[in-house]
């Protein structure tokens, strides 16, 4: 790297109009330090800064950009659909086109509606499950980011189960009074739970995988246990797929694991990838429980943006480079990256747990592996630091944060993957001498 004086100058300019000069928090850099680089091109595996600095980028937008940064289909679909408006306010062919893919690759999608993003998308899903089972209880696993809607921005308490507290100021203990948090792959937990209160639950909620405390992977049957335990007591379950949805596989998480375990979700959230980079968002399921979204049901949803004409044909055309062929590839690219950075650790005695599902991989800086959030916390997130920033200084982009997922693209090429493990060993070497 040269300089990055220009990414300082935009940062102080930022932070003078916009809060923390970011609009999205982990962006800022608190959690590793130094300045934010101001990214301004991408174009396959890698991404440029004002500075003129370039890097293999394995953060891709945090997923959608599954097939590299402007792809020529993507970019030329969408520079057709721009010159004929960016916006209707009204129904378009670009919608139906692609809820009828996301149905064709998840047949247990059988209504689809399209907002802007997780949030919105979750939060739908949330209303639809209170709606459908007349309750109010709502449970999530500690760990697992569903977006910042009021009633799923808690944290665990001190028991087993317990009542969620707001972690953030402006969300009160009333908003969050019916959410309840329990340790992520806790299936006592889970059954002692529903022992005392299924009759009161009306969702489960879950990321498929978990992958914003790191990527900590569900134990073998836990996604099932789940489906099978809230059929059994009445209640919905809802699989949030903003992160792996048709990043896993062809049909997501649930189309590579579900059907082959037999266990089918009531709801399911999307994001990410079926935007292609622009700002979209579904929630999808069962018709019996879709229906209920008005104008068919009474369920209240709207959004002058949902079904946008340019987002919808930016996903489209994502999807539609999104084979077989590219899933082997990315399946085959993150193994090589992940297995290039913890053999990097290794030769240089730095203790790390590589953790991988799917394509989606991360490092916890602890020999311990992770399987809920509070051994993810355990980790050293200070010699993460040091590691992020030796690779950014060498021109690798990777998430500032211990907390995040990984993300590989089907436009990375050999040369990157050695690029990555060159800088990988000297950054492992100054995380070793951090702590020598």
């Amino acid at each position: 790297m040269t300089t990055f004086e220009t990414s300082l100058q935009w940062h102080n300019r930022a932070q003078r109009i916009i809060p923390g000069g970011v609009s999205s928090p982990v962006r800022a850099f608190q959690s590793v330090g130094g300045t934010p680089r101001y990214f301004v091109k991408g174009e396959g595996s890698k991404i440029w800064d004002v500075d003129g600095n370039e890097y293999v980028d394995l953060v891709g937008s945090w997923g959608p950009m599954i097939v590299g940064h402007a792809h020529p289909h993507v970019v030329s679909r969408v520079k057709s659909a721009m010159e004929k408006s960016s916006s209707f306010g009204a129904p378009g062919p670009g919608e139906v086109l692609l809820a009828e893919e996301i149905a064709a690759r998840v047949p247990a999608c059988e209504r689809v509606r399209f907002v802007s993003s997780g949030t919105e998308a979750v939060m739908t899903a949330v209303r639809l499950a209170r709606a459908a089972t007349g309750r109010n209880l709502i449970v999530k696993f500690a760990g697992c980011y569903h977006g910042h809607s009021d009633s799923l921005l808690v944290q665990s308490g001190s028991g087993i189960a317990t009542l969620g507290l707001p972690n953030s100021p402006g969300v009160t203990q009333g908003q969050t009074q019916d959410t309840i948090v329990v340790p992520f792959n806790d299936v006592e937990a889970m059954n002692r739970l529903f022992a005392e209160r299924g009759s009161d639950i009306a969702a489960v909620i879950t990321e498929a995988t978990p992958a914003n405390m790191g990527v900590v992977p569900p134990l073998p049957g836990f996604n099932k246990f789940l489906s099978d335990i809230t059929k059994k007591h009445g209640a919905l379950f809802i699989l949030d797929e903003v992160m792996t949805g048709f990043r896993i596989s062809q049909g997501g998480w649930w189309g590579k694991f579900g059907l082959e375990e037999a266990w089918t979700p009531d709801l399911f959230t999307f994001g990410k990838v079926i935007g292609g980079g622009m700002p979209l968002a579904a929630v999808g399921g069962s018709a019996s429980v879709m229906e209920l979204l008005a104008p068919s049901g009474s369920v209240y949803q709207a959004g002058t943006l949902s079904g946008n004409p340019v987002a919808t044909t930016a996903g489209l055309a994502t999807l539609e480079l999104c084979d077989s062929e590219l899933y082997l590839s990315l399946d085959s690219r993150a193994r090589e990256v992940g297995s290039a950075i913890s053999n990097a650790l290794t030769a240089a005695d730095v203790e790390h747990s590589f953790q991988q599902a799917g394509n989606l991989f991360s490092f916890f800086f602890t020999s311990q592996n992770a399987s809920n959030f509070d051994d993810a916390k355990k980790q050293d997130t200070s010699a993460f630091a040091v590691f992020f920033h030796s690779l950014l200084e060498q021109g690798i982009s990777v998430p500032p944060s211990a907390f995040e997922a990984w993300f590989v693209s089907g436009a990375l090429t050999d040369d990157d993957v050695d690029k990555i493990a060159k800088a990988a060993s000297v950054a492992a070497q100054k995380v070793k001498l951090r702590s020598s």
